[in-house]
């Protein structure tokens, strides 16, 4: 799951944080007659804004309508404007309700309008830039979060948008640079948990796990609470520790009982734990609750291990329908419908569908992973081993990834590669997935113990010697391996983490890994270097086509 980070914006009208006496900072339209007002919902919504925390549900409702009240009678006021749009992302996003992304893009453009951002407005242009990520179109986050920085570099609500723009497009260096000034400017709850998110891309949980629970210790508010302590649940989850993650979920959600996010976190550890009835039921709160395919997919993944066929057809058929409905408001659903097809309906869809996704640069880990299943569940193997190579190379200690490079390794008859990674799947996460895991397990048994004699194929580098794909005729530069950075030129955030263990080291890939870089599947034909859409029309668009080379 993605954590929980907030979308900043508009902070340039709040003048101060919260004073000892519960004085807080002025929106326009407040104390202009008289002395300040209290501190109530909509001002506490505000603050929590200000300083990078979630505000709660109903203190971000009251916002909206007073922003929305002011503005009925003074239109022309910009700032305000960039605040509604951004506060309208958040209400999507806190809700999982693409609904609200169309007033937001509206009420963010029409900031732009009456303050262009050549003119001061960055808050309308990280608006913008939260927009697209929420809508997961991450060259256009890049652009509008590119331009903020160009007008204000030493605005810190610039780095979360673009930490979250670059790690959509694989682009991990560029992220750590972001996260590295984003540490020289701020501090707070939600750097530090952007900063543990990093930390976890790299392979260093340890690390992570001391962010997050910094984090967790710092947060005030309940939902900053929640959101942190969730953030803590998903490390232990992904560590294999189900205990320790159900109980940062419950005590999530004994600061915020309807926190999505943790309802669907409890429910994947109670369901490791054996409490299959409990599971259902939250998972059944959090589908209420938000309309998101992910959630519709993991829940009919365990019907579908319970053997409840009908129940987990109904809820793929309901993944199908919130998709839809989230791309009409311009959400982009094509992972979670390429997971979805590669192992529930027509895989040669899900290469399709998540080719179009790598063309237009998303070329996450995320993406690297899903992609080289789904050319494996089409019975392309070869071609999907140096996506599933990509995917794990990166320090990402995911039992999903490793398990779906061990079977791609199987397929092609390499047995002590296969070994090792279904067996460091169980190892990571012995419950990654009701459906999965047990597959894992039987596939490893399939494969029994290593020959006698020593070790011969336990990469699977020697069954890959002298196959390594070479750059295809007329590939750009930008497509290419660039060579090793030298490592003094290498900024804190990309260097190896010095407290951390030997044993939580992402392991180097060989020489043969790192030439042998994924190809498009030739159904792609993409068009190199034809721009999308300039940012500023219809939609925000990324400018260009370039974006990160494959590494």
């Amino acid at each position: 799951m993605k954590s929980e980070t907030v979308k900043n914006a508009s902070v340039s009208m709040l003048v101060g944080a919260t004073l000892v006496t519960g004085v807080i900072m002025l929106a326009p339209g407040w104390g202009e007659d008289g002395p300040p007002p209290a501190p109530g919902p909509a001002a506490r919504a505000m603050a929590a804004v200000g300083a990078g925390a979630p505000p709660s549900v109903s203190d971000l409702d009251a916002l909206i309508r007073d922003r929305e009240k002011w503005l009925g009678a003074h239109p022309g006021d910009g700032e305000s404007w960039a605040m509604l749009g951004s506060a309208y992302v958040e209400r999507g996003t806190q809700l999982a309700d693409p609904a609200y992304y169309s007033r937001a893009e509206s009420a963010l453009r029409h900031s732009l309008e009456v303050v262009p951002d050549d003119k001061g407005n960055v808050d309308a242009l990280v608006g913008l830039a939260a927009l697209a990520n929420a809508r997961r179109d991450f060259g256009a986050a890049r652009t509008w979060g590119e331009r903020a920085k160009k007008q204000k570099p030493e605005r810190w609500t610039v780095y979360p948008v673009l930490i979250d723009a670059y790690n959509g497009l694989g682009d991990y260096p560029a992220a750590g640079k972001a996260m590295d000034k984003l540490e020289k400017l701020h501090s707070g709850g939600q750097t530090l948990g952007l900063a543990s998110q990093i930390f976890r891309e790299r392979g260093w949980r340890e690390d992570a796990a001391s962010l997050a629970y910094s984090a967790a210790a710092g947060a005030d508010a309940p939902a900053e609470k929640a959101a942190a302590l969730q953030r803590l649940g998903e490390l232990a989850w992904e560590r294999g520790e189900p205990q320790e993650a159900l109980d940062n979920y419950d005590a999530s959600l004994r600061f915020v009982s309807k926190h999505h996010p943790s309802l669907v976190g409890r429910a994947r550890a109670l369901v490791a734990l054996g409490r299959t009835r409990e599971a259902i039921r939250d998972y059944r709160t959090a589908l209420q609750l938000a309309s998101l395919p992910e959630y519709a997919l993991e829940t009919g993944e365990l019907y579908q291990s319970l053997e409840l066929e009908a129940d987990a057809a109904t809820q793929y058929e309901q993944l199908r329908v919130r998709a839809a409905k989230a791309e009409e408001d311009g959400v982009n659903e094509q992972l979670v419908l390429g997971r979805f097809e590669a192992d529930h309906g027509d895989p040669e869809s899900a290469v399709e569908r998540l080719t179009g996704e790598w063309v237009r640069q998303h070329r996450s880990v995320h993406v690297a992973d899903a992609l080289g299943w789904a050319l494996y569940q089409a019975g392309r193997a070869e071609e999907a081993l140096p996506y599933a190579r990509k995917a794990t190379g990166q320090g990402l200690r995911s039992a999903l990834f490793a398990y779906h490079r061990g079977e791609i390794e199987r397929a092609l008859g390499q047995p002590g590669a296969a070994r090792r990674h279904l067996a460091e799947a169980l190892r990571i996460n012995p419950y990654f997935s009701p459906l999965l895991a047990p597959v894992a397990k039987e596939a490893l048994d399939e494969l029994g113990e290593p020959p006698p004699g020593g070790p011969k194929d336990v990469t699977g580098e020697e069954e890959a010697a002298g196959e390594a794909e070479q750059p295809s005729p007329g590939q750009s530069p930008s497509e290419q391996s660039p060579p090793e950075q030298p490592a003094a030129e290498q900024s804190p955030s990309e260097q190896p983490s010095p407290e951390q263990p030997a044993a939580e080291q992402p392991r180097e890939d060989s020489a043969q890994e790192k030439s042998q870089e994924p190809k498009l599947p030739p159904s792609a034909n993409p068009a190199p270097g034809k721009p999308s859409a300039e940012a500023g029309t219809d939609r925000p668009a990324s400018p260009d086509a370039s974006g990160p080379g494959l590494d």
